[in-house]
């Protein structure tokens, strides 16, 4: 029997059995470099042009007025923000507590005339006086008044009198804005913050619903570079304690005017849908520097804001925080709105994003007060 005949040795790709000529790549269809039809143009939307995101309507949740007279905020108020505004919270932070109850009444009685409605007014409460023995008549019928009633405080230090007095307004259910006015530049200022809504949220009756100011964006100095402060301890502090703060489930925060030594740069009316792509380019070239630095050094607060409490809990206003010092230069109103849109629009967000930051956030806070 003969033995069978093996096949040939197949040659190494390295002795003679190399590829001639180039490999011949897959053909991509044409259809992959067009755009795609009138039939899945849906599914594949093109983003939204910051410039045209708007609000559909706006409730101003910062706008403090001692005295209760909102003529200055008026005249703040340009094309881009007043014809959005459907409600304002009436802060009166500053306001003689002597002097407050008198000013409650007034405001609730001529509320009516008001041609910006009032959402709610917010009455000073301090935090280093303790839980009060004797609250004022204004607070005792606060779950009906109309607009409604909530407090406001600033806060410095955590201390039992402060951890006492936001317990007892907690559990009342009492909302309440906190101006953060300890040393964010220092752990120990966040610490201390932590600390005081740790101790005041333990028990499971404290139901009262916080808005924290100056924390978007936080105090900051114009003059540390942004490349710098990408790696910078403080901004790593802040995105720490952001998302550690948005575990309080009753929390929100108010994107206010921040406190970085200067007044928020003016920003050029937005274009015209009938205007030509020339003057388009021309309001573009316009802006400047250091509106275009303004925007970048915001977005990059808002997006550890964004990504730790969702766009749920942030809530838009025009006043800054109460200022650390005499010297801090105030804001406008309607520049600030239009610095403010522009940021959040420019991060690729959706118009309920910017509807509820805008508005319905602050009308579910507020409005449920």
């Amino acid at each position: 029997m003969s033995a069978a005949t093996l096949p040939p040795t197949p040659k190494s790709p390295s002795v003679g059995a190399r590829r001639k000529g180039p490999k011949d790549l897959p053909k991509l269809p044409l259809s992959a470099f067009t755009p795609p039809n009138t039939g899945t143009s849906d599914k594949f939307p093109l983003a939204p042009s910051p410039s045209s995101l708007q609000p559909q309507e706006v409730i101003d949740a910062h706008v403090i007025a001692p005295r209760g007279d909102l003529s200055s905020w008026k005249s703040q108020v340009g094309q881009n923000l007043g014809g959005r505004v459907r409600g304002v919270v009436l802060s009166l932070h500053g306001t003689d507590p002597a002097e407050a109850e008198t000013l409650v009444q007034e405001i609730q009685s001529s509320a009516s005339k008001f041609s910006t409605p009032v959402l709610a007014i917010a009455v000073p409460f301090v935090l280093e006086d303790g839980a009060p023995t004797s609250p004022p008549s204004y607070l005792a019928s606060a779950s009906s008044s109309k607009p409604a009633i909530v407090l406001t405080t600033t806060f410095k230090q955590s201390s039992p009198k402060a951890i006492k007095a936001l317990a007892w307004v907690l559990t009342r259910g009492f909302t309440v804005n906190i101006d953060v006015q300890s040393d964010l530049q220092q752990e120990s200022g966040w610490d201390s913050l932590e600390e005081v809504l740790t101790k005041a949220t333990a028990s499971s009756e404290a139901n009262g619903k916080i808005i924290l100011s100056n924390i978007l964006p936080p105090p900051d100095s114009l003059s540390l570079p942004i490349v710098k402060l990408l790696t910078h301890p403080l901004y790593r502090s802040y995105q720490a304690h952001t998302a550690s703060l948005s575990l309080f489930a009753n929390l929100f925060i108010n994107y206010i005017p921040p406190a970085w030594g200067a007044p928020t740069p003016p920003t050029p009316p937005p274009p015209s849908h009938t205007e030509s792509e020339e003057a388009k380019e021309k309001a573009a070239r316009l802006e400047s520097k250091e509106v275009k630095e303004w925007k970048r050094r915001i977005k990059m607060y808002i997006g550890p804001a964004v990504e730790a409490f969702g766009f749920q809990r942030i809530l838009f206003g025009s006043s800054p925080a109460a200022p650390l010092t005499a010297s801090t230069p105030a804001s406008n109103a309607d520049d600030w709105f239009e610095l403010a849109r522009e940021s959040f629009a420019e991060l690729g967000v959706e118009q309920d994003a910017i509807d509820a930051v805008f508005a319905q956030n602050a009308k579910q806070v507020y409005g449920s007060s």
